[in-house]
């Protein structure tokens, strides 16, 4: 009888009492046979950031171009007091250098229908060999550091009479009285030539 009594009171403590709540099952418990498990709520994936504008390249200038340009140009010459002779960069240049060594009288003369030597000639003079020599290294000068090459210089060792050949452009810088015995002017310019014949 002790033994059934027993029993009985061990039933009636494993009973949870009446009103209480069921007892949970543990996290990590698998689910009853014939139940589906409850489905996860799907993660939201986070935006994107928005891809930055790529810089806009940039176009570097050539070191020559600035070089170029940073080298000093020789002046500006005035207008060429010549006989209808072509205004070409390196007539305006040799005029220049002509200028700048206070030429005596320089003249342009525009030989194309009359020789196929060259397009210009350019006579100028000098107050002394000396002088003429200056101005005759003055007008290389001015032309190397513009590109060009002369092609020949005579005279210049007895400075009287030197002639630099610039291929298009030939310049002769003399002494007054050279330049008033051959008179280049009258012998290159054709209207003084008729003007010489009419007499």
């Amino acid at each position: 009888m002790a033994v059934k009594r027993a029993k009985a009171t061990a039933k009636k403590s494993s009973r949870a009492p009446a009103g209480a709540a069921p007892a949970r099952k543990p996290a990590g418990a698998s689910p009853r046979r014939g139940t589906k498990p409850a489905a996860r709520p799907a993660a939201k994936s986070a935006p994107r950031p928005a891809a930055r504008p790529k810089p806009k390249a940039v176009a570097a200038r050539p070191v020559a171009a600035k070089k170029a340009a940073s080298k000093p140009r020789p002046a500006a010459a005035k207008p060429v007091a010549g006989k209808g002779a072509p205004a070409t960069d390196l007539t305006r240049i040799v005029m220049s250098a002509l200028e700048d060594m206070k030429a005596v009288n320089p003249t342009v003369l525009d030989v194309r229908g009359l020789t196929d030597i060259a397009d210009t000639l350019i006579v100028a003079s000098g107050n002394s060999d000396r002088h003429v020599r200056s101005i005759a290294d003055r007008v290389i000068e001015y032309s190397k550091k513009a590109g060009y090459r002369p092609m020949g210089v005579e005279g210049e060792r007895d400075g009287e009479w030197v002639l630099v050949d610039l291929q298009d452009v030939i310049v002769h810088v003399m002494l007054p009285r050279v330049r008033e015995f051959y008179r280049l002017e009258d012998l290159w310019d054709v209207s003084a030539a008729a003007r010489e014949s009419a007499r």
